[in-house]
Parts: C-alpha cells; structure tokens; sequence
C-alpha cells in the first residue's frame, strides 16, 4: 500500500508527548512490512535537535504550492528529511508564518491564536502533497485534532477527482480530550460550505470541532487501545463525543501502540550506566539502581525499593492521589524519583516533598531523555495512576526494563498490564499491580501489595520475567493497522466515488445562529 501518514510531531524532529513517538514508529513499522510510506508533518526549524544534519538532511521536495484559507492564498512549499538510519520518507510542511515558532502549540502556557487556521493550512498541505504524487496514496492516516480536517477534504474534495476516488482516510484519536475546538467564524478558514457546519458533522455547540470533523468523514477510526475505544462511547469518557463514536462504532478500532526497541531497550540502551537483558538482569539492573540514586543524589542502597514516576504533572496522570497519600508513602521504607512538568502546584508540592525528605524523595522538574532512561532501568516498581489513560507507553517501557508498574486499570494500562493474583502467576501472565477504584486508599492498598511481593524475590522475578519476555514491538500493532488501511479502502473501492464536481463555491454566510449538538 502507499501511505501517507499525516502528524503535527514526530521524533526526532518534534516532540511535546507520545505522539511523536507513536507516529515515527508507526511509519517505520509499516514500511518494514514492505507499504511504502511518507510520514508529514509541519517544518518547526526551532525546535529542531540540534546538529540534526548529521542525521537527516532536509531539501526541497516536490513543487511549491498555494492553497485557499479563507479569502486569501497561502502558499507554502514541501521539504524531504530523509533519516540515515531508516528508508521511510518523511516530508516537512514549510510555511514559516505558521510554524517557525518557539514552541509548536503554545507559548507561555496560553494557545496560539491562530492555531485553528495553522492546522487548516497544514491539513490542506497533506493533501495538496497526495495529489503531487506520481500514484495516487491509497490511505491518507490523520493523527488527532490538527489532522481533523484531512479526512473531510479527502471525502469531500479530493475524492471528486477520478484520479483519487480510490484513497481512503483513517482517523486515529489519540486523546479525545483534546479536540481542537475553536469559534464558528473560523469555519470559513477551512475552505468548506458552510452547510457542513451541522450538529452531525463539524459544529459542536456552536463551535468549530476538527476532531469530531474527522471523526464523521473519516472511512475508519482508531484508538490507540481496545479498552480506550469502549471507554470513550461512554459519557464518563467520551468527552461528549460519545454519541458520534457510538453512531461509528461498525467503524471503530482500538490497538495498542507498540515501543521502539531500537530506542528502549536495555541490552543496547546507551544512556544507562550498565546493559543487560532478561539472562543478566541480576547482575546489570543492581548496577543502574545505583546509578540512579547517585544521580537523583539519594542514598545507595540496594535494599530499599525505588518507584519512579515519569509523567507531566496532571490530575490525569493521578498526581491527586500522590499528594493524597504522600504522608502514607512517607512511613514505608521506599525512595521515590519523580521526573517531569505540568501544573505548578504539583511541581511546588513535589519539590517541597523532596526537601522535607532528602533521604526518601528526589524531584526533577523538567525533562531529560538520559534521566529518563535511567529512572526506567534503576527503579524496581514504575507509578502510573493515570485518571484515564489512552494507551500510555512508560508501562510497556518499563516491563521492557525489568520494572514493574502499578496502573490504574483504564485503557491501554487494561490492556498491556496483567494484576499479580495467584491465577494469573499460575498462569504465567502476571506482569504488573493495577487497582480500578480511582481512590487513595486503592493506590495506597496496592503499593502496600506490591511491596510485600516485592520481598518474595522468587515471585518477583516471574513478575519481571513476565514483563521482560513480552513482545511490546510495532510489528503485531503495524499489522492491525494495515487490516484497518484494507476495510477502509473496501468501503471506497466497490463504489468509487464520483468524478462529478460541484459548480456551486462554497457559501460565505454563516448560519444565524450556530446549532448546538443534542
């Protein structure tokens, strides 16, 4: 298949959170099972790595283009970055207005303004690329709100040149909470009629929703887990999209991603003080346990039981029940490592925990990659109460690493972790602790069970050898993925779309009122 994936980040060119991740090893994932794919995404010459030269070259690529935003036309033109250490093509959408900024979404905590019209332009952009190429893409695969509009322009315009009326579009929801929801006069930026300005299509009340846009028009829809795609036909979790995800539910997949093990893998893991694998955990893993208390500059002791937590400092992430039983925490013999940012008065509460217990707690308010690989390594027991959590990668990362995570039982946590009970270590399947009552006395309970276990070392090391001997890589996810890209295109292909094109422009009235969505 030729595929054109379509993400506003990817590693290493950018990244603020795990879609970056998810879109480079997806892309690389498919084009090792033979599809040929062009990974795009806008050109943030700022936030670029440094010294990236030596491993991606950027060049012009294709022709310049220009396309319609609002009233006026913005052009733009298209850049190859090709990766020394992977064949997949990766296509840069330089438009410096839009994207040569400091930062990619926001800056000083408050939303660009114009984030709505950056993300039309880009969206248009991946299309005007599908229709540069010499064969026609079969699936255009649009990555969360800032790619919505793509599958509206594939249905409703690209899709009316014969040339084209076989590409099929597949929608994938990272985090429903974040939807990209803007006022109704910028429908006019997308270029469209106002008559899809509807409660059914992209009006959400009274309000302009790129996510729900693609929802609606897309051929197919994924989540990045099976239990995240239940879970958000639900009001609980739906983000009050649930009754369009409900109406789609024939049309809707959930599969966990997978991790890169070219980047997290302790065997070959360069940022780490000692390698190992499953065969020489015992030797390796004591020595990176020590590595990190001397970084995070906490006692050496290899008796006490390190939790680490990498996480932006959220309710989501279940810092409320860190701070609700932090005094809990206090009493039991453990060292706690925390690395990450978010709202300040987690950070403020973290760091005040730290200085009050230099001998138990250690806080890194930021990011590093090296401190990050080291948390995973060094730590016995990996903390993830996440509220809700679409996938999560740490948990997988962390069962890679030797280091066992205790999760709230909610979407990919649901799927990828196996409670220790004695059934499941009967059956070999126990990998992590997981509570379903989002509570401080359920954290607390099992934080307590995990270190009773943790003294049983037997057990605990069918625990690590259970997370260890998992295949957490992209091949099984890029396969379900490609079954998606085949049910997509068989919705399209028996009866292509017609070549006839509307002679009417679209409409610059807005409708009087804007509709709210019942």
């Amino acid at each position: 298949m030729n595929i054109i994936l379509a993400s506003s980040e990817a590693v290493p060119f950018a990244k603020t959170g795990g879609l970056a991740d998810v879109a480079t090893s997806l892309s690389e994932a498919l084009a090792n099972l033979g599809h040929d794919v062009t990974l795009v995404l806008p050109h943030y010459p700022q936030v670029m790595p440094q010294g990236h030269n030596g491993r991606f070259k950027i060049q012009p690529y294709g022709h310049p283009f220009a396309v319609k935003i609002g009233k006026r036309l913005q052009t733009g033109r298209f850049l190859s970055a090709k990766m020394v250490e992977t064949s997949l093509s990766v296509v840069l959408i330089d438009q410096p207005d839009y994207y040569d900024r400091p930062q990619l979404y926001l800056q000083d905590g408050t939303d660009y303004e114009d984030n709505c019209e950056r993300f039309v332009f880009f969206s248009r952009a991946v299309v005007e690329l599908a229709r540069q190429f010499t064969t026609p893409p079969d699936i255009i695969h649009a990555n969360d709100w800032q790619t919505g509009l793509v599958p509206v322009l594939v249905s409703e315009e690209l899709r009316k040149d014969p040339r084209f009326a076989g590409v099929a579009s597949v929608q994938t929801i990272h985090n429903i909470n974040y939807q990209g929801r803007f006022w109704h006069w910028d429908m006019p930026l997308t270029g469209l009629d106002w008559k899809y300005f509807n409660w059914k299509q992209m009006e959400f009340y009274g309000e302009l929703n790129l996510l729900k846009s693609g929802i609606t028009f897309a051929d197919m829809i994924t989540t990045v887990s099976p239990t995240y795609a239940r879970e958000i036909q639900t009001p609980e979790y739906g983000c009050g999209l649930e009754t369009v995800l409900r109406n789609r539910r024939e049309s809707l997949a959930g599969i966990l991603n997978g991790v890169s093990h070219a980047d997290w893998n302790p065997a070959t893991d360069w940022l780490i003080e000692s390698n190992y694998s499953l065969k020489s955990i015992d030797e390796g893993k004591p020595i990176c346990k020590a590595d990190l208390q001397e970084t995070m500059k906490l006692p050496v002791r290899d008796d006490v039981p390190i939790l680490g937590m990498i996480s932006r400092m959220t309710d989501q992430k279940g810092f409320d029940l860190i701070i609700e039983t932090s005094e809990l925490l206090m009493k039991m013999d453990i060292q706690l490592v925390f690395l990450g940012t978010g709202d300040r008065r987690y950070e403020t509460f973290l760091d005040d925990l730290a200085d009050r217990y230099p001998d138990k707690v250690a806080t890194y308010i930021g990011f590093s990659e090296e401190v990050a690989h080291k948390i995973e390594a060094g730590s016995d027991i990996f903390l993830m109460p996440s509220r809700f959590e679409p996938c999560g990668l740490n948990q997988m990362y962390s069962m890679i690493y030797g280091t066992v995570p205790i999760v709230h039982r909610v979407g990919g946590l649901a799927d990828s972790v196996v409670n220790v009970t004695t059934s499941t270590l009967s059956a070999g399947t126990a990998n992590g602790f997981s509570f379903d009552h989002y509570t401080g006395s359920a954290f607390i309970f099992t934080v307590q069970e995990a270190l009773r276990v943790f003294e049983d070392k037997q057990t605990w090391q069918k625990i690590v050898q259970n997370g260890m001997s998992t295949d957490w890589t992209w091949k099984r996810s890029a396969n379900q993925y490609v079954d998606v890209y085949q049910r997509a295109l068989e919705k399209i292909r028996p009866t292509p779309a017609s070549s006839e094109v509307s002679e009417n422009p679209p409409s610059t009235t807005p409708p009087t009122t804007p509709v709210d969505v019942r």
